[in-house]
């Protein structure tokens, strides 16, 4: 009796793998196709008896009143062992299956860096190993590259309040401070300050833009640049350089917050990461069946291939660091991921005489298609 509820138990434990889903299945056509045959052979047995016999009674195991067992034990036990043969071969197909769950249960929950390296079939498991081996990388790229970026950010966000901190010891600790070196302290705070609150505001703009986009709606891509390059003229003003704008409709479809973020870190970028004196050219238009924003600005010479690192987060060229050119290597990272979730392109290469020549091509939107394109227009 123990052995039965065990079996029992056994049983209800594992009726839902494939494994038996599998046998049971075996085992039933084999049932059906054994059903269909002795059907088929007691009709031709009777229709024989009946010619033979003149139309009268025969006594067989399917239509007379005797019974015979025997077949009837016989075909149990073959069904059976249809059922036990159909177990062990779905065991064996199956038995691939069970090694890659045991081995992605282990990679998951310990070491993403090691793979499946399933090589020695070449089968639908083959197949399933290589693409869970292709998961694991993007899952250990992106896990490595998120502890990255959590190191540098709490660097640079400790750097700045650490100046701080330093700022208010050393104005405590003179007895001769005076209301004009407070207030220079006071500045200096306000500025580290602003310092922090830009990054901070940076990196809520590259998390939601990794994030997604939960409402499209069109917008013209002529139009944000048209406006981010009115906010930023007096800065390059100031720093004499000259904004040359050729704008033509570009319509396309997504987020208008993280288009125009977008846009303004890409000028932003030029500007900042230029020349005094030097030149910003920002176009836009409809080419190849998408809408194309261009931004290239002069300034200092980048290694081509250094051109790529550019576009992770704070990343900066040889000893530059934040503070020296007011930004915090943020702001290519952010245009990457809002490309990315628009299913933009976006292609930069270094300018020999110096400078970056970056374009963003969006899926065209038939919203909103040009009817025909602006006259060029070039300022300062």
């Amino acid at each position: 009796m123990h052995l039965l509820s065990k079996a029992f138990a056994a049983i209800r434990l594992h009726w839902r793998t494939l494994r038996l889903q599998l046998a049971l299945l075996y085992g039933g056509v084999f049932v059906a196709l054994g059903v269909a045959l002795l059907a088929v052979s007691g009709l031709l047995v009777r229709s024989g008896s009946t010619n033979i016999n003149g139309g009268s009674s025969s006594h067989n195991a399917f239509t007379g009143h005797h019974f015979n067992v025997g077949p009837a034990l016989v075909f149990a036990g073959t069904v059976l062992v249809a059922v036990a043969l159909g177990w062990l071969i779905a065991g064996r197909f199956l038995r691939p299956l069970r090694t890659i769950t045991a081995a992605a249960r282990d990679i998951s929950a310990s070491n993403l860096s090691r793979r499946l390296n399933i090589t020695s079939r070449d089968d639908e498991f083959t197949e399933l190993g290589e693409t869970l081996d292709d998961l694991f990388a993007r899952l250990d790229a992106s896990f490595q590259a998120q502890r990255h970026f959590v190191a540098n950010a709490s660097h640079e966000l400790r750097t700045p309040l650490t100046a701080e901190r330093t700022l208010l010891q050393v104005a405590l600790a003179d007895p001769d401070a005076t209301a004009e070196t407070l207030r220079s302290t006071c500045q200096q705070l306000l500025a580290l300050g602003d310092q922090q609150e830009r990054l901070i505001e940076a990196l809520l703009t590259l998390a939601s833009s990794e994030r997604g986009i939960d409402q499209w709606q069109p917008f013209d891509l002529a139009d944000i640049a048209g406006k981010v390059i009115m906010d930023r003229r007096q800065e390059a003003d100031r720093r004499d350089i000259r904004i040359a704008a050729a704008l033509s409709p570009a319509p396309a479809t997504g987020d208008l917050s993280l288009a125009d973020s977008l846009v303004a870190n890409l000028v932003d970028n030029a500007i900042r990461h230029n020349l005094d004196g030097g030149r910003v050219e920002i176009s836009t238009a409809v080419a190849g069946g998408k809408a194309v924003l261009s931004v290239s600005n002069t300034g200092a010479t980048i290694p081509p291939g250094e051109v790529d690192r550019l576009f992770q987060p704070f990343q900066h060229l040889g000893i530059e660091r934040v503070g020296h050119a007011g930004g915090h290597g943020l702001g290519l990272a952010i245009v990457r991921a809002i490309a990315g979730v628009h299913g933009a392109t976006l292609t930069a290469n270094a300018r020999p005489p110096g400078g970056l020549d970056i374009q963003v091509s969006f899926p065209l939107s038939l919203a909103k298609a040009p009817a025909a394109e602006h006259e060029p227009s070039a300022g300062r």
